[in-house]
Protein backbone atom coordinates (compact mmCIF):
# COMPACT_ATOMS: atom_id res chain seq x y z
CA UNK A 1 0.00 0.00 0.00
CA UNK A 2 1.57 3.43 -1.18
CA UNK A 3 1.96 5.58 2.09
CA UNK A 4 0.61 9.42 2.08
CA UNK A 5 4.48 10.25 2.25
CA UNK A 6 5.43 8.13 -1.04
CA UNK A 7 2.60 10.48 -2.94
CA UNK A 8 4.05 13.46 -1.45
CA UNK A 9 5.51 16.39 -3.95
CA UNK A 10 8.22 17.87 -2.82
CA UNK A 11 9.74 21.05 -4.23
CA UNK A 12 12.43 23.06 -3.36
CA UNK A 13 13.18 26.71 -3.75
CA UNK A 14 15.89 29.09 -3.25
CA UNK A 15 15.35 32.05 -1.45
CA UNK A 16 16.02 34.69 -4.61
CA UNK A 17 13.55 32.48 -6.52
CA UNK A 18 10.72 32.80 -4.02
CA UNK A 19 10.96 36.46 -3.37
CA UNK A 20 12.09 39.54 -5.15
CA UNK A 21 15.97 40.42 -3.60
CA UNK A 22 17.15 42.06 -6.44
CA UNK A 23 17.86 45.17 -3.59
CA UNK A 24 20.23 43.24 -1.48
CA UNK A 25 21.62 41.30 -4.14
CA UNK A 26 22.68 44.60 -4.90
CA UNK A 27 24.52 45.16 -1.79
CA UNK A 28 26.14 41.97 -2.11
CA UNK A 29 27.53 42.71 -5.45
CA UNK A 30 29.06 46.15 -4.75
CA UNK A 31 29.79 46.15 -1.29
CA UNK A 32 30.48 42.44 0.21
CA UNK A 33 28.45 39.76 2.45
CA UNK A 34 29.18 42.13 5.22
CA UNK A 35 27.25 44.63 4.10
CA UNK A 36 24.60 42.45 2.66
CA UNK A 37 23.94 40.53 6.01
CA UNK A 38 23.82 44.41 7.85
CA UNK A 39 21.58 45.32 5.30
CA UNK A 40 19.32 42.09 5.77
CA UNK A 41 19.55 42.11 9.43
CA UNK A 42 18.08 46.45 9.48
CA UNK A 43 15.28 45.77 7.06
CA UNK A 44 14.64 41.99 8.31
CA UNK A 45 10.91 43.53 9.55
CA UNK A 46 10.46 44.35 5.68
CA UNK A 47 7.85 42.35 3.77
CA UNK A 48 9.71 41.22 0.49
CA UNK A 49 8.12 41.42 -2.50
CA UNK A 50 6.79 38.15 -4.58
CA UNK A 51 9.76 36.64 -6.93
CA UNK A 52 9.04 34.93 -10.13
CA UNK A 53 8.20 31.65 -8.73
CA UNK A 54 6.13 32.59 -5.77
CA UNK A 55 2.14 32.44 -7.54
CA UNK A 56 3.48 28.97 -7.99
CA UNK A 57 4.53 27.83 -4.74
CA UNK A 58 1.48 30.17 -3.09
CA UNK A 59 -0.93 27.81 -6.06
CA UNK A 60 1.15 24.62 -4.80
CA UNK A 61 0.66 25.06 -1.24
CA UNK A 62 -3.26 25.52 -1.60
CA UNK A 63 -3.59 22.12 -3.04
CA UNK A 64 -3.09 21.02 0.25
CA UNK A 65 -6.64 22.67 1.39
CA UNK A 66 -8.21 20.82 -1.43
CA UNK A 67 -7.21 17.60 -0.20
CA UNK A 68 -8.20 15.51 3.23
CA UNK A 69 -5.54 14.27 5.24
CA UNK A 70 -1.59 14.76 5.79
CA UNK A 71 -0.46 17.44 2.92
CA UNK A 72 0.25 16.21 -0.40
CA UNK A 73 2.77 19.26 -1.28
CA UNK A 74 5.43 20.16 0.45
CA UNK A 75 7.91 23.30 -0.77
CA UNK A 76 11.18 22.94 1.08
CA UNK A 77 13.33 26.87 1.20
CA UNK A 78 16.96 26.59 0.46
CA UNK A 79 19.18 29.61 1.11
CA UNK A 80 22.65 30.61 0.41
CA UNK A 81 21.90 32.87 3.63
CA UNK A 82 22.60 32.53 7.12
CA UNK A 83 20.23 31.78 9.53
CA UNK A 84 20.64 35.29 10.91
CA UNK A 85 20.32 37.00 7.59
CA UNK A 86 16.95 34.35 6.22
CA UNK A 87 15.18 35.48 9.10
CA UNK A 88 13.74 37.96 6.99
CA UNK A 89 13.11 35.72 4.27
CA UNK A 90 10.91 33.59 6.98
CA UNK A 91 9.53 36.67 8.43
CA UNK A 92 7.95 37.10 4.50
CA UNK A 93 6.82 33.80 4.48
CA UNK A 94 4.90 34.28 7.58
CA UNK A 95 3.36 37.42 6.15
CA UNK A 96 2.14 35.81 3.30
CA UNK A 97 0.69 32.99 4.80
CA UNK A 98 2.85 30.48 2.85
CA UNK A 99 2.90 26.76 5.07
CA UNK A 100 7.18 26.35 4.45
CA UNK A 101 8.47 25.19 7.66
CA UNK A 102 11.44 22.76 6.50
CA UNK A 103 14.86 25.24 5.21
CA UNK A 104 18.40 24.79 4.54
CA UNK A 105 20.46 28.21 4.94
CA UNK A 106 23.69 27.16 4.01
CA UNK A 107 26.00 30.31 5.38
CA UNK A 108 27.34 31.14 1.57
CA UNK A 109 27.45 27.47 0.50
CA UNK A 110 25.27 25.84 -2.45
CA UNK A 111 22.32 24.71 -0.91
CA UNK A 112 22.19 21.95 -3.80
CA UNK A 113 23.26 19.70 -1.64
CA UNK A 114 19.89 19.25 -0.23
CA UNK A 115 18.06 18.52 -2.50
CA UNK A 116 18.38 14.79 -2.64
CA UNK A 117 18.33 14.63 1.46
CA UNK A 118 14.68 16.28 1.62
CA UNK A 119 13.57 13.98 -1.13
CA UNK A 120 12.49 16.69 -3.61
CA UNK A 121 11.15 16.47 -7.12
CA UNK A 122 12.36 19.72 -8.09
CA UNK A 123 14.59 22.75 -7.50
CA UNK A 124 13.82 25.88 -9.02
CA UNK A 125 16.41 28.52 -8.04
CA UNK A 126 17.89 31.84 -9.96
CA UNK A 127 21.56 30.30 -9.64
CA UNK A 128 22.38 28.47 -12.82
CA UNK A 129 25.08 26.73 -11.28
CA UNK A 130 23.21 25.15 -8.51
CA UNK A 131 20.66 24.17 -10.97
CA UNK A 132 23.44 22.28 -13.16
CA UNK A 133 24.82 20.64 -10.11
CA UNK A 134 21.57 19.43 -8.87
CA UNK A 135 20.87 18.11 -12.49
CA UNK A 136 24.21 16.15 -12.68
CA UNK A 137 22.80 14.56 -9.83
CA UNK A 138 19.25 13.43 -11.76
CA UNK A 139 16.89 16.06 -10.08
CA UNK A 140 14.77 18.19 -11.61
CA UNK A 141 15.98 21.24 -12.05
CA UNK A 142 15.40 24.83 -13.61
CA UNK A 143 17.14 28.34 -13.60
CA UNK A 144 13.89 30.93 -13.21
CA UNK A 145 14.32 33.51 -15.66
CA UNK A 146 12.68 37.23 -14.83
CA UNK A 147 9.34 37.64 -16.27
CA UNK A 148 6.90 40.77 -16.55
CA UNK A 149 3.86 38.76 -17.12
CA UNK A 150 1.66 36.69 -14.52
CA UNK A 151 -0.63 34.50 -15.41
CA UNK A 152 -4.18 34.12 -13.52
CA UNK A 153 -6.20 30.90 -13.45
CA UNK A 154 -7.99 31.25 -10.01
CA UNK A 155 -6.41 28.01 -8.03
CA UNK A 156 -5.61 25.93 -11.04
CA UNK A 157 -1.77 25.26 -11.90
CA UNK A 158 -0.60 25.03 -15.21
CA UNK A 159 2.84 23.91 -16.44
CA UNK A 160 4.09 23.69 -19.80
CA UNK A 161 7.49 21.53 -20.65
CA UNK A 162 9.33 21.11 -23.95
CA UNK A 163 9.90 17.15 -24.61
CA UNK A 164 13.74 16.73 -26.15
CA UNK A 165 16.02 17.05 -23.10
CA UNK A 166 13.35 17.93 -20.62
CA UNK A 167 10.70 15.34 -20.56
CA UNK A 168 12.65 13.32 -23.23
CA UNK A 169 16.45 12.19 -23.19
CA UNK A 170 18.26 14.56 -25.58
CA UNK A 171 19.34 11.49 -28.10
CA UNK A 172 16.82 12.45 -30.42
CA UNK A 173 17.95 16.02 -30.76
CA UNK A 174 21.35 15.00 -30.76
CA UNK A 175 20.93 13.61 -34.45
CA UNK A 176 18.84 16.92 -35.11
CA UNK A 177 21.67 19.33 -33.98
CA UNK A 178 24.51 16.73 -35.51
CA UNK A 179 22.98 15.65 -38.22
CA UNK A 180 19.99 17.98 -39.41
CA UNK A 181 16.27 18.09 -39.95
CA UNK A 182 16.19 15.32 -42.59
CA UNK A 183 18.25 12.55 -40.76
CA UNK A 184 16.49 13.14 -37.32
CA UNK A 185 12.93 13.40 -39.09
CA UNK A 186 14.10 9.41 -40.98
CA UNK A 187 14.95 8.41 -37.47
CA UNK A 188 11.87 9.34 -35.43
CA UNK A 189 10.01 7.49 -37.95
CA UNK A 190 12.13 4.82 -37.71
CA UNK A 191 11.88 4.53 -34.34
CA UNK A 192 8.32 5.61 -34.04
CA UNK A 193 7.60 2.09 -31.90
CA UNK A 194 10.53 2.56 -29.52
CA UNK A 195 9.52 4.46 -26.62
CA UNK A 196 12.16 7.47 -25.88
CA UNK A 197 14.64 7.55 -22.48
CA UNK A 198 13.46 10.14 -20.10
CA UNK A 199 14.58 13.02 -19.48
CA UNK A 200 15.28 15.43 -16.24
CA UNK A 201 11.81 16.02 -15.45
CA UNK A 202 9.98 12.69 -16.14
CA UNK A 203 9.77 11.61 -12.66
CA UNK A 204 8.55 15.37 -11.29
CA UNK A 205 5.57 14.34 -14.31
CA UNK A 206 4.69 11.32 -12.85
CA UNK A 207 4.66 12.81 -9.52
CA UNK A 208 2.46 16.01 -10.41
CA UNK A 209 0.43 13.18 -11.95
CA UNK A 210 -0.24 11.45 -9.17
CA UNK A 211 -1.11 14.31 -7.53
CA UNK A 212 -3.67 14.83 -10.45
CA UNK A 213 -5.21 11.62 -10.17
CA UNK A 214 -6.26 12.62 -5.84
CA UNK A 215 -8.61 14.88 -7.33
CA UNK A 216 -9.83 13.08 -10.51
CA UNK A 217 -11.07 14.08 -13.93
CA UNK A 218 -13.20 16.62 -13.11
CA UNK A 219 -12.74 20.09 -12.13
CA UNK A 220 -8.95 19.31 -11.21
CA UNK A 221 -6.54 22.16 -9.92
CA UNK A 222 -3.40 20.66 -12.14
CA UNK A 223 -2.98 21.06 -15.87
CA UNK A 224 -0.24 19.96 -18.40
CA UNK A 225 0.83 20.97 -21.65
CA UNK A 226 3.64 19.50 -24.36
CA UNK A 227 4.88 22.34 -25.94
CA UNK A 228 7.28 21.12 -29.03
CA UNK A 229 8.75 22.18 -31.54
CA UNK A 230 8.48 19.14 -33.06
CA UNK A 231 5.99 18.17 -36.23
CA UNK A 232 4.90 15.09 -37.97
CA UNK A 233 5.66 12.64 -38.56
CA UNK A 234 8.01 12.70 -35.59
CA UNK A 235 5.32 13.67 -33.32
CA UNK A 236 4.11 10.06 -32.84
CA UNK A 237 7.15 8.82 -31.23
CA UNK A 238 6.42 11.08 -28.23
CA UNK A 239 2.69 10.07 -28.14
CA UNK A 240 3.87 6.27 -28.36
CA UNK A 241 6.39 7.22 -25.12
CA UNK A 242 3.67 8.80 -23.09
CA UNK A 243 1.58 6.04 -23.76
CA UNK A 244 4.26 3.89 -22.53
CA UNK A 245 4.84 5.37 -19.56
CA UNK A 246 1.33 5.43 -18.45
CA UNK A 247 1.62 9.68 -18.55
CA UNK A 248 -1.10 11.70 -19.39
CA UNK A 249 -0.54 15.06 -20.96
CA UNK A 250 -3.47 16.91 -20.58
CA UNK A 251 -3.26 19.23 -23.92
CA UNK A 252 0.14 18.60 -26.25
CA UNK A 253 1.23 21.63 -29.20
CA UNK A 254 3.37 20.25 -32.04
CA UNK A 255 4.52 23.63 -33.53
CA UNK A 256 6.74 22.44 -36.20
CA UNK A 257 9.58 25.01 -35.20
CA UNK A 258 6.72 28.08 -34.58
CA UNK A 259 7.50 30.53 -31.72
CA UNK A 260 6.41 29.12 -28.75
CA UNK A 261 5.76 32.42 -26.68
CA UNK A 262 2.31 32.87 -27.93
CA UNK A 263 1.17 29.51 -27.51
CA UNK A 264 1.86 29.60 -23.97
CA UNK A 265 0.26 32.89 -23.41
CA UNK A 266 -2.90 31.62 -25.18
CA UNK A 267 -2.54 27.99 -23.12
CA UNK A 268 -2.25 30.49 -19.59
CA UNK A 269 1.17 28.95 -18.29
CA UNK A 270 2.18 29.36 -15.03
CA UNK A 271 5.09 28.56 -15.73
CA UNK A 272 7.10 26.71 -18.81
CA UNK A 273 10.10 24.57 -18.77
CA UNK A 274 12.75 24.46 -21.71
CA UNK A 275 16.19 23.49 -22.61
CA UNK A 276 17.00 26.03 -25.33
CA UNK A 277 17.84 29.56 -24.10
CA UNK A 278 16.20 30.99 -27.53
CA UNK A 279 12.65 29.15 -26.76
CA UNK A 280 13.62 30.72 -22.81
CA UNK A 281 13.78 34.01 -24.08
CA UNK A 282 10.68 34.50 -26.40
CA UNK A 283 8.51 32.21 -23.65
CA UNK A 284 9.25 34.81 -20.45
CA UNK A 285 7.63 37.81 -22.21
CA UNK A 286 4.63 36.16 -22.17
CA UNK A 287 5.09 33.63 -18.80
CA UNK A 288 6.91 32.06 -16.22
CA UNK A 289 9.86 30.33 -17.58
CA UNK A 290 12.39 28.02 -16.28
CA UNK A 291 15.71 27.44 -19.04
CA UNK A 292 16.80 23.52 -18.01
CA UNK A 293 21.03 23.84 -18.72
CA UNK A 294 20.62 20.05 -19.98
CA UNK A 295 21.47 17.98 -23.18
CA UNK A 296 23.41 18.97 -26.36
CA UNK A 297 21.98 22.01 -26.77
CA UNK A 298 23.58 23.29 -24.12
CA UNK A 299 26.41 21.70 -24.58
CA UNK A 300 26.72 23.44 -27.71
CA UNK A 301 26.23 26.65 -26.25
CA UNK A 302 28.88 25.98 -23.71
CA UNK A 303 31.67 25.18 -26.40
CA UNK A 304 30.59 28.48 -27.95
CA UNK A 305 31.38 30.24 -24.89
Amino acid sequence: MVSVSDRKLVLAISSRALFDLGDSHTVFEKEGLEAYSRYQIEHENDVLKPGDAFFVVQKLLRLNEQLPGEPRVEVILLSRNSADTGLRVFNSIEHYGLNISRAAFCGGESPYRYVSAFGCHLFLSTDADDVRHALDHGIAAATLMASSSQTEHGDQLRFAFDGDAVLFSDESERIFKQQGLKAFAESEKAAAMKPLSGGPFKAFLSALQSLQKEFGDEETPIRTALVTARSAPAHERVIRTLRAWDVRIDESLFLGGMDKGAFLKAYGADVFFDDQKTHCDSARTHVATGHVPHGIANELMKEGD
